[in-house]
């Protein structure tokens, strides 16, 4: 980590927020912090994987500068459900790869009849069944270099620039991280605000398979949340440049919806084999993150407890158990009920916690005082997490 992208947080930097990996249902997430930007509920740190960068981006800079409006429009991410019956794949997120399909894109996003279809981000984008269909036959004629020699299935993330104000993040107060997996050093990499561009959110997203690896410099990246869907690095770094880093903190907020084991199942066909044999290791991963976070960092030496409150948002908790087939789809139904089971869940978290994660907190020398409020990890809950992991 680069001293830039690691600056030590201020004295007043109490609470965190992460925002784990998972792209198909990340409106959970989006509708989560809806709910909290509407009780007013910010942050002195957030710390993103995967699809949980693009929407700590949403909710704390967004180009325009709407951040609950960007939240909601993150749904319109999702097919028609009239196209997604009989053609399951995302094409408005995941497009073809090559510089020839980048040139088309560009010409399309130029011409006055189709730059409203490329808007993903605008206001004025037309939706429903007639646009989506629009949208699949401008992305059927693209050309693409795809061969069976290609690295990914698709181009890198094209519209960070369109969704994201990258100078706010920049000025702004917030301290913000993502990671990244080094595949020429082979080492995680953290970076944070002061660094972080559209090549470094196009990196934090290339998932292997499905995008290639991103260069940047002499080194090529792949998603962070591929090996570690909850980004604790940002928060408990050892390095020279960063000792201690945020180790101020007395809260921290997790949101993770990979964690869950409910998202293994049988699969509906062959596209959702495929998608399951993407999430059931990420389901292992996210639950051992956290895990080895309360056992090896949350434990105080002195008194055995938890050095900081660990919150964890139950955004799983109100799907019905007969839509549990269909919680990774693109449908546009399904990323519409996941933002309102979002919205409800952080309404319902907020109502519980809003109190304590809206109070001023002393001095940054004073150890925090940790109550037994409900969704605390207590001593014997990480005592039990200790001897699953041994057993």
């Amino acid at each position: 980590m680069s001293d830039a992208a690691m600056r030590p947080a201020s004295s007043g930097a109490r609470k965190a927020l992460l925002i784990g990996g998972g792209a198909p249902n990340s409106t959970l997430i989006a509708g989560a912090l809806a709910a909290f930007l509407d009780h007013g509920i910010e942050f002195d740190v957030i710390s993103t994987a995967g699809a949980g960068a693009l929407m700590g981006l949403l909710y704390t800079v967004p180009r325009g500068g709407d951040r609950r409006g960007a939240l909601e429009r993150w749904m319109e991410a999702g097919v028609s459900d009239e196209i997604y019956r009989y053609f399951p794949v995302n094409y408005k997120v995941f497009m073809k790869p090559g510089g020839t399909a980048d040139i088309y894109r560009q010409w399309l996003a130029a011409m006055p009849w189709t730059r409203p279809f490329f808007d993903a981000f605008g206001g004025d984008s037309p939706s429903g069944p007639q646009a989506d269909w629009m949208r699949l036959m401008l992305a059927s004629l693209s050309p693409s270099d795809l061969t069976p020699n290609s690295l990914g299935l698709c181009a890198h993330l094209p519209f960070a620039e369109e969704a994201i104000d990258f100078d706010a993040l920049r000025a702004g107060n917030t301290h913000f991280y993502i990671n990244a997996y080094n595949v020429t050093q082979s080492r995680m990499e953290v970076w944070g605000k002061d660094v972080i561009t559209p090549d470094h959110i196009r990196a934090a997203f290339a998932f292997p398979f499905i995008y290639p690896p991103y260069r940047i410099g002499e080194s090529d990246y792949i998603e962070g949340a591929a090996i570690q869907p909850v980004n604790f690095g940002a928060l408990v770094s050892d390095s020279a440049d960063a000792p201690g880093l945020h180790r101020d903190l007395d809260t921290l907020v997790i949101f993770d919806i990979l964690g869950s084991e409910k998202l293994i199942r049988k699969p509906r066909g062959l596209y959702d084999a495929w998608v399951q044999s993407i999430i059931t290791p990420l389901v292992a991963l996210a639950r051992q993150d956290v895990r080895l976070f309360e056992l090896e960092h949350n434990v105080d030496a002195v008194s055995g407890g938890p050095k900081r409150r660990l919150l964890k948002v139950d955004l799983m908790g109100g799907i019905p158990a007969e839509h549990w087939p269909e919680v990774t789809d693109w449908s546009r139904s399904n990323l519409r009920r996941l933002f309102e089971i979002g919205h409800a869940a952080g309404e319902a978290f907020c109502a519980e916690h809003g109190d304590l994660l809206r109070q001023p907190f002393g001095p940054a020398d004073a150890a925090p005082t940790v109550q037994p409020v409900p969704n605390v990890l207590t001593r014997a809950e990480i005592g039990a997490a200790a001897r699953l992991q041994t057993a």
